[in-house]
């Protein structure tokens, strides 16, 4: 086996377009991919933030009461919350549940969202707002005492937090790191650096990232066979006329870097032989790339992503729990030394009951 080691996330679904009179449905497809995510033995699961979807926090503590460790990846927004705050909610959790909880942090969203709160800060000041903002947070969930901090846009003075964190609890953070701003950010605060990728020919061309850690969102349909993964691919998200518009118009309001970096890839066609898709990205079915093909051709593109760094990987929003299965075939083969040793169809060949370590026993294996 390769001498490294991986996390893996899942995404929890979003309540974007669930009306009122369909919230128990959302809440239903909140609790099974929690419970799949947590059989599969993913590190966790990122959940949105921007004004069109319900709180992330709240979210967070649902997945947390219907899950034995899966921990919440919560997306941070800086203008919707006081940095105490955040740090309250990190504690708050923790006190009743010995959960850990992972910070995502946002610099960014929709124009019309950033508009109608009244931010008009530039990008690259966005970041910088985001370090001190997350210096803070950090701050106050490591001290013992009160937390003293002045900057161009924050300043406490003998801030506590009550009640305390446990240090083993302290939360990782994750910035989005595709752009120069958010790689620079995340080299500052210590963070994982979570971006978008991009093909493997512009990735090896991109070099390294002089971050202390790279992640990716990513989606993964992996089958046995480069036929049954892009049959099933196409088949879950068809060329939709409708989304492609909606995804033309979003494009237009989004001043995010990844969103605007992947487009300028979409003309690229798939194949068997290049795995990496656009596909649900360009009809608005989801917001990541995605790799298509078999265990084997997928597990070799994901080995080369990890030859150049990445350790973390956000999944997209699984459908069905199967999807982890085929998944962690993927990464075994990844993993494994050689396909010769057809490691790439264990993962799918576990019987039920062992279904809950497939990412724990692949994201750990050494040499």
């Amino acid at each position: 086996m390769i001498a490294t080691s991986i996390d893996i996330f899942a995404t929890c679904p979003q309540s974007r377009g669930i009306t009122y009179l369909d919230r128990v449905r959302y809440l239903n497809q909140v609790d099974d991919v929690a419970h799949w995510s947590d059989r599969a033995g993913c590190r966790g699961i990122l959940i949105y933030t921007d004004n069109g979807i319900v709180d992330p926090w709240l979210v967070a503590q649902r997945v947390i009461e219907r899950t034995e460790q899966l921990c919440p990846l919560v997306a941070v927004q800086p203008l919707y919350m006081h940095p105490y705050t955040v740090a309250k909610m990190v504690s708050s959790l923790a006190f009743p549940h010995g959960r850990r909880v992972y910070l995502n942090m946002v610099a960014g969203g929709f124009v019309t969202d950033l508009k109608a709160l009244a931010d008009e800060t530039e990008h690259d000041d966005r970041y910088r707002r985001l370090v001190e903002y997350t210096t803070i947070v950090s701050e106050l969930l490591r001290a013992e005492g009160g937390c003293s901090f002045s900057g161009d846009f924050y300043r406490v003075r003998n801030l506590a937090l009550r009640p305390p964190l446990p240090s083993h609890l302290f939360p990782p953070i994750f910035v989005s790191g595709s752009s120069a701003a958010g790689l620079a950010a995340a080299r500052t605060l210590g963070a994982t650096a979570v971006k978008y990728p991009q093909r493997m020919a512009e990735e090896a061309v991109a070099g390294t990232f002089e971050v202390p850690r790279i992640g990716m969102r990513i989606g993964v349909f992996a089958r046995p066979t480069a036929e049954e993964a892009w049959q099933g691919a196409l088949g879950r998200f068809p060329v939709d006329r409708k989304g492609q518009i909606t995804h033309s118009l979003a494009m237009r309001v989004s001043d995010s870097n990844w969103h605007h970096q992947l487009s300028r890839l979409g003309d690229v066609e798939f194949s068997d032989e290049h795995p990496y898709w656009l596909g649900p990205f360009e009809n608005y079915r989801t917001f990541c790339p995605y790799l298509v093909g078999s265990y084997a051709r997928v597990g070799e593109e994901l080995r080369r992503y990890i030859a150049l760094g990445f350790r973390t990987f956000i999944l997209d929003i699984p459908q069905e729990e199967e999807d982890f299965e085929h998944t962690a075939a993927a990464f075994d083969a990844a993993l494994a030394v050689s396909d010769s040793e057809e490691a790439h169809v264990r993962a799918a060949q576990l019987p039920r009951s062992r279904r809950h370590s497939l990412f724990g026993v692949a994201a750990t294996r050494q040499e």
